[in-house]
């Protein structure tokens, strides 16, 4: 049996017992420039239409590397410091104040001790975060202000002004709190830019570089190929979600103008490639130039400092990895972690839908698993929906073996 008939038997068993809808996936190889390529299960289980290669999915937190990517290339060109208060270009944020207690009650702050820098923003320590990684007041506040993570009502500068009023988790610089920070790092690049995120992405990213099936809006000539919408049922049951419910929101509406920076994006496996083979190289690819060689170096080297701990713990970013600027980087393998399994210096990350990437740049190797399973943290906690994991865990470890 060939490696990649492997990879699509290990991954159709997790789609038989009904733990995943379909996947994409692909592994490439710099030293031959071949792709391998599996795929398996639906994309529209109703339609009978299967999961293939050109299938267009959401790629929610994967879109985080990509907004980075852009934020740095205006560092390049010294349009931005990595120490500029994000006050320069977003004065709503000039008098932040601070929760004394990450649950604790919204009028116990204290002053900021400094402003948000963009470095904060693009290692997520700003100090920001999402609603569900907390139970006290904070979580329902920014839920009242903000709206969906994904697909928000408001406009770009309404959502900001909104996020201002809030209270920081924590103190600018002190810790990791994984959350909105590349929301707002994209609506910022969007003000400097003078056009919308999804605009400035595709001049300065998708274009140049061949990304032609990566948006934040899927054009209607190609949504016969969009990977449709699956989640679970309290009972643990795959179904397909036909509600704008909650964060897992896979069809964004045509006119909306909210483009989140931070998990807005649908792409394939082989756009994304093209964007990962960045991290093999010089900040180059085939000759197009993105970014500096020293500023990917920086990208992919770990900033966060011991006293600097990632919140929520899960994210598990201690001591194995770390967290570079829009990319987590392995510092110790572990063969028992799939986010720690490459050389020392890989970098990823994954995408809450149950995509994932990695680029090993010692092994000049690249991997892309795109699914479309929506799963919320609660449902997680019981153990609802972790098949996708499962089924990342058999394309990696046989994906690549020579």
């Amino acid at each position: 049996m060939s490696r990649g008939n492997e990879i699509e038997a290990a991954m159709q068993k997790v789609v038989d017992v009904g733990e995943l809808a379909g996947a994409a996936t692909l592994a490439w190889r710099a030293r031959s420039g071949d792709a391998q390529t599996a795929c398996v299960g639906w994309r529209d289980i109703e339609a009978h239409l299967p999961v293939e290669r050109d299938t267009i999915f959401r790629i929610a937190s994967m879109t985080k590397p990509i907004t980075s990517v852009a934020a740095l290339m205006l560092v390049d060109e010294s349009r931005i410091t990595m120490t500029d208060s994000i006050a320069r270009f977003a004065p709503e944020f000039s008098q932040m104040r601070v929760l004394r207690a990450p649950n604790g009650p919204l009028d116990e702050t204290d002053p900021a001790e400094r402003p948000i820098t963009f470095e904060d923003l693009l290692t997520h320590r700003s100090g920001l975060t999402y609603a569900d990684f907390h139970r006290g007041p904070i979580a329902q506040a920014y839920r009242d202000a903000l709206g969906d993570d994904i697909d928000s009502n408001l406009a770009p500068d309404e959502w900001i002004a909104r996020l201002a009023q809030l209270p920081l988790i924590g103190q600018p610089g002190s810790a990791m709190y994984y959350g909105c920070s590349p929301d707002l790092l994209g609506f910022l690049i969007a003000r400097i830019e003078g056009a919308s995120l999804g605009e400035v992405l595709k001049r300065r990213i998708f274009d140049p570089l061949g990304m032609k099936d990566t948006s934040f809006l899927v054009p209607k000539e190609k949504r016969a190929r969009r990977g449709s919408a699956y989640g679970f049922d309290e009972e643990g049951r795959l179904t397909k979600r036909v509600t704008r419910a909650g964060v897992f929101v896979a069809e964004r509406p045509d006119d909306m103008a909210f483009e989140s920076g931070g998990a807005g994006l649908w792409s394939t496996v082989d756009d994304y490639l093209k964007f990962a083979r960045l991290f093999l190289g010089d900040g180059s690819v085939d000759g197009v130039r993105i970014l500096r060689p020293e500023t990917l170096a920086a990208m992919m080297t770990n900033q966060l400092s011991d006293s600097q701990p990632a919140n929520p713990a899960w994210l598990g970013l201690k001591p194995g990895r770390g967290f570079g600027l829009g990319v987590s980087v392995v510092l110790e393998t572990n063969q028992a972690d799939f986010m720690r399994r490459g050389s020392v210096g890989t970098v990823s990350w994954p995408g809450a839908f149950g995509g994932w990437w990695q680029a090993d740049p010692r092994e000049g190797s690249v991997m892309i698993f795109l699914a479309h399973n929506m799963v919320n943290m609660a449902q997680m906690a019981k153990g609802i929906g972790l098949g996708v994991w499962g089924a990342i865990d058999s394309f990696q470890t046989l994906a690549l073996v020579s």
